[in-house]
């Protein structure tokens, strides 16, 4: 049934269309950056970085080290979203928003330009592990602030629609990094690993100085600017400390939120593209980069269509639904990687990633700002996101390769560990409150 109209869903501020147009278009450059990075990043570790960083260890050795280095910026992550999340309840939305997605866009670049293990020695991989952490510095921010800025430009009673609308960009990026890594696959080998792998790093110096230029035109987000008069007044405690000291069951329950759809986000994409690669059945062919594509335009129609539903019956209703479609087909999903049917890649791939993570992430991109209050909204949602994205998407691919290797390449590991995460969220949601409409000038969290 419809979600009733609450007050707090009436009270809508004053919605400048221009400027929700920017706030829309400036989130969505930057969602569009990091998961372009996210994806470039996740592919080359499945198909690049072993032979060329890490080659000395052995095949094995050198998969699980290339995807330590995809876990380590994860790890950079919530160190990222609690420093700029706090300078971002202190100081505005706008301006960390332009550092974060220059510090994560030009980190990229970097990774295109470093010498390999061949030509450098240890230099090569030391030089990747950095570059990896700064990358995750500053995403650990970026989708926090994103998510904040355009939720607090929205109209409150459409509030998850145009939340959702930004995480098109998710899917552009995701289209964009698998879709080149498909086409620079089909190039011979020597020129794949000798300079084309490149390619895609560099290019991502584009989606950054557009993301820049947008995000320097924009005002600061209208419920930052009634804080700021409130803060005029009389002292309002902002942040960190103020996050810490009202907002650790929400923090939690953020966390819980994230795992399903951050942890199945990476198997699907990364671990799953390792696992198919694994298999004899495919001969040598990996379907994976094109499923990656299939699932991000399936991705970008469902994202927003679940973010409007998540208007009309709420963000829990949604949300639950989304897990629990990830716990059914985890096992079967997985099982039927193993015939070595292309079609079947790109059926789970669309499954998983098209359907089961965007019915949590839809309402999700809502859901995070409007649980906390307006002094330390950026840190609550940048801590959510990213502590979860350590524990279920940083991980993920790691303990899923350590995992196949130990276990022969089984697929019910990376079934179930699909099922554990999904388990984990669908459970969080019966202690989730309902917050669909709040006000977001409130300072209490949602209870």
């Amino acid at each position: 049934m419809p979600l009733a109209s609450t007050p707090a869903a009436q009270e809508e501020h004053h919605v400048d269309p221009d400027q929700l147009r920017r706030a829309t278009l400036a989130s969505s450059v930057g969602s569009a950056l990091e998961y372009y990075d996210f994806y470039i990043y996740g592919l080359a570790t499945a198909l690049i970085f072993g032979p060329l960083f890490f080659g000395p260890l052995g095949d094995a050795g050198a998969t699980i080290a290339a995807f330590g280095t995809y876990a380590v910026g994860f790890a950079a992550r919530p160190i990222g979203g609690l420093v700029f999340g706090h300078l971002g309840d202190k100081v505005g939305r706008k301006s960390i928003l332009i550092i974060t997605i220059a510090l994560m866009g030009g980190s990229s670049f970097l990774i295109g330009c470093l010498p390999t293990y061949a030509a450098a020695g240890m230099v090569g991989p030391v030089l990747l592990v950095v570059l990896r952490i700064l990358q995750g510095l500053g995403a650990g921010a970026e989708q926090a602030g994103a998510t904040v800025l355009i939720s607090e430009f929205a109209p409150p009673r459409r509030r998850g629609f145009f939340a959702s609308l930004p995480f098109v960009g998710i899917q552009l990026g995701t289209v964009l990094g698998a879709g080149t890594f498909a086409l620079i696959a089909l190039a011979p080998h020597e020129v794949l690993f000798g300079w084309l792998w490149r390619l895609p790093f560099l290019l991502g110096a584009i989606l950054v100085l557009v993301a820049v230029w947008i995000r320097l035109k924009l005002k600061e987000s209208p419920t930052f600017e009634v804080l700021e008069r409130e803060d005029g007044e009389e002292p309002v405690k902002m942040g960190l400390g103020e996050a810490l000291r009202t907002s650790r069951k929400n923090i939690l329950i953020g966390i819980g939120l994230r795992m399903a759809e951050n942890g199945n986000s990476s198997i699907y994409s990364a671990l799953l593209l390792s696992f198919i690669g694994g298999m004899a059945v495919y001969k040598g062919q990996n379907p994976g980069p094109l499923g990656a594509v299939i699932a991000a335009v399936v991705s970008a129609i469902m994202v927003v269509v679940f973010g409007f539903l998540s208007d009309k019956y709420g963000r829990v209703r949604v949300y639950r639904f989304g897990a629990l479609f990830q716990a059914i087909i985890a096992l079967p999903a997985f099982y039927l990687l193993t015939l070595g049917q292309t079609w079947l890649v790109f059926v789970v791939m669309s499954a998983g990633i098209g359907i089961g993570v965007q019915a949590m992430l839809g309402p999700q991109c809502a859901l995070l700002p409007e649980l906390f209050g307006n002094t330390h909204r950026y840190t609550g949602v940048a801590m959510s996101r990213e502590i979860s994205a350590v524990l279920a998407g940083g991980i993920a691919p790691l303990l899923g390769a350590s995992l196949l290797a130990v276990t022969g390449h089984a697929w019910w590991v990376v079934g179930g560990y699909s099922l554990v995460l999904s388990l984990i969220t669908f459970a969080t949601t019966f202690v989730t409150p309902e917050t669909a409409g709040r006000s977001l000038t409130a300072l209490e969290d949602a209870s």
